[in-house]
C-alpha cells in the first residue's frame, strides 16, 4: 500500500559527547527491504546491534511478503497450517481497527491492487475497468477474520499485505527492547517510521526533518520543516516519489481501497505523529487515501493525533496544515 521507496524522512543528528555519564552508541543496517538506524545513550555502550538484527529478521518471518516462507506469504497462498504468531495477530487487530475508523481508507487486503498498478511483489497489469472490478471483489477488510490464532478468508483469492503498518510496528519492537535494557533515550528509524524517546545530550531533543515534495521522483530531498520530537512516533506517506507516467498521466503507489485506483488528490504527504509508530504509519497512508478535507476532518475529532499535512492549492502552491499540538516543536525552512 505504501512506501518501500523513499526514507520520507531525514534524521538530523548532531554530534554527542557525553550525557549524564552515558555512552553513545550509533549504528544502523538493513532490514524490510531499506535502512534502519539506531541511536541510544546506555551506561557501558553496549552495542545492541546483533540483537536487534536478530529481533528484525525473526520479525520477517512473521510478516514479510518478500520472504516465500513467511507465515503472511503462506497465508496468501491458502495454507490452512499456519498458526499466527503475536506479531501478526497484534498488527492485523490494529489495521482492522484503523479501517473500521477510517472507513476502510486503511485496508491490509489491496495487496491485489496494488500489485496489478505495478507497486507491490508482480508485474503491472494491462488495466481497464473489468480488471479493477474484478480485483475488487475480493479486495476489503472485512473479508478477513481471526479465529482461535487462524486466519479466515471469505474469499480465497484474497492476499494480504502489511507493508503500510509493518514498518512502524518493527520500531516499536525495537524500542521495547531497548526499554528492556533500562535505555531511556533513544531514536529508531526504520525506514523513515521513527520513534524517539527521552533526550540526546545536554538536554537537546532529537530532531526530525520533514521532507518538500519533490517535483520528480529523482529530485534530491530539501527538507520542509524540522520537528522537535520527545516520546513520540512520527511516520510519513507521500505521492511524489514512488509513482510512474502512462501516456502523459502520473500514477501514484497509494492505491484507494474503495474505487481501486490510485488517489488523486491535493494532498501531497500526511506525517502523522502519535504514542507508538504502527498507529502513526497506518494513518499516514489513511490520510493519503482520504485527502485532506477528510483527513483534517477526521483529525478534529481525533485529538490523539497530530499531523503536518503538506498539499497543493487551486494554483498549483504548496501549502501547509498542522494541528495545533506540534505548532510549538516545529521550525519551518525556506
Amino acid at each position: 500500500m505504501k512506501k518501500n521507496y523513499i526514507v520520507l524522512l531525514l534524521i538530523l543528528l548532531y554530534s554527542c559527547n557525553g550525557f549524564h555519564n552515558l555512552k553513545s552508541v550509533k549504528f544502523n543496517g538493513l532490514a524490510q527491504g531499506t535502512f534502519y538506524s539506531v541511536t541510544y545513550y546506555e551506561k557501558n555502550g553496549t552495542n545492541y546491534k546483533t540483537q536487534i538484527d536478530s529481533i528484525l529478521k525473526s520479525f520477517d518471518k512473521s510478516v514479510s511478503i518478500y520472504d516465500s516462507i513467511s507465515l503472511i506469504s503462506k497465508i496468501n497462498k491458502n495454507d490452512t497450517t499456519v498458526v499466527l504468531d503475536n506479531y501478526f495477530i497484534e498488527i492485523f487487530n490494529t489495521a482492522e481497527q484503523i479501517s473500521k475508523k477510517t472507513n476502510g481508507a486503511f485496508d491490509i487486503t489491496v495487496a491485489s491492487l496494488v500489485n496489478a498498478w505495478g507497486f507491490g511483489f508482480k508485474n503491472k497489469s494491462e488495466i481497464d475497468s473489468s480488471l479493477i472490478d474484478s480485483l475488487l471483489e475480493f479486495t476489503g477488510y472485512k473479508l478477513v477474520s481471526i479465529n482461535k490464532n487462524k486466519i479466515i478468508k471469505k474469499d480465497s483469492r484474497t492476499i494480504l499485505d502489511f507493508n503500510a503498518i509493518a514498518k512502524g510496528y518493527s520500531v516499536d519492537i525495537i524500542g521495547k527492547f531497548l526499554e528492556s535494557k533500562g535505555i531511556e533515550n533513544y531514536l529508531i528509524d526504520i525506514g523513515g517510521e521513527v520513534f524517539a524517546k527521552g533526550e540526546k545530550t545536554n538536554n537537546k531533543k532529537w530532531k526530525i526533518g520533514i521532507e518538500k515534495p519533490a517535483k520528480t521522483k529523482f529530485d534530491k530531498q530539501k527538507i520542509k520543516a524540522e520537528i522537535k520530537l520527545e516520546n513520540k512516533a512520527v511516520a510519513t506517506s507521500g505521492n511524489y516519489r514512488n509513482y510512474y507516467k502512462n501516456n502523459g498521466e502520473r500514477y501514484s503507489h497509494i492505491i484507494n481501497p474503495k474505487t481501486g485506483y490510485p488517489v488523486k488528490n491535493n494532498l501531497m504527504s500526511a506525517s502523522v505523529f502519535a504514542d507508538n509508530c504502527f498507529t502513526a504509519d497506518a494513518y499516514a497512508t489513511a490520510f493519503m487515501v482520504m485527502g485532506l478535507k477528510r483527513t483534517k476532518k477526521f483529525l478534529s475529532k481525533n485529538k490523539e493525533l497530530e499531523a503536518y499535512l503538506i498539499y497543493s492549492d487551486k494554483n498549483g502552491d504548496i501549502n501547509i496544515y498542522t494541528t495545533k499540538g506540534i505548532k510549538n516543536i516545529m521550525s519551518e525552512k525556506k
